[in-house]
């Protein structure tokens, strides 16, 4: 299947919470409903993914790991970052974790966060890029 999204993950070496966050999404993958996307790591000690990081004008970096969803233009075939798909969450500990200008979660580490990206808010994230897929 022709991969329409693509998860730019941001995460670097000896991070636990980032192996975490990779193993989790691996996970997802091997799943049917989620074939249309793939993973796309970058290491944020490298040059690569330091340019990677710094493009999404958003993330902070005590908040890695984090990723954005970006989305194919069916035209062109290149992939661009989906704007914010979700609105403002009543749930401010999810809100936290939440970019606000592209369709992505940082780790919030405060009390409330736990520095955990839940899987269900793994999910909710890729169901919602799913949604804006267009037909």
């Amino acid at each position: 299947m022709e991969k329409y999204f693509q998860i730019h993950v941001f995460g670097k070496a000896g991070c636990e919470k980032c192996a975490v966050l990779n193993k989790r999404l691996d996970q997802l993958l091997t799943e049917e409903e989620w074939q249309a996307f793939e993973k796309v790591y970058h290491d944020v000690e490298t040059v690569e993914g330091l340019v990677a990081f710094s493009r999404t004008e958003c993330m902070n970096p005590s908040s890695i790991p984090g990723f954005i969803i970006n989305r194919r233009n069916p035209i062109s075939g290149e992939f661009h970052p989906l704007p914010r798909l979700l609105p403002i969450a009543a749930d401010t500990a999810e809100e936290k974790s939440l970019l606000y200008s592209w369709h992505g979660v940082q780790t919030d580490y405060s009390e409330s966060g736990k520095g955990i990206i839940p899987p269900a808010l793994i999910r909710s994230m890729l169901e919602k890029a799913l949604q804006s897929k267009p037909e």
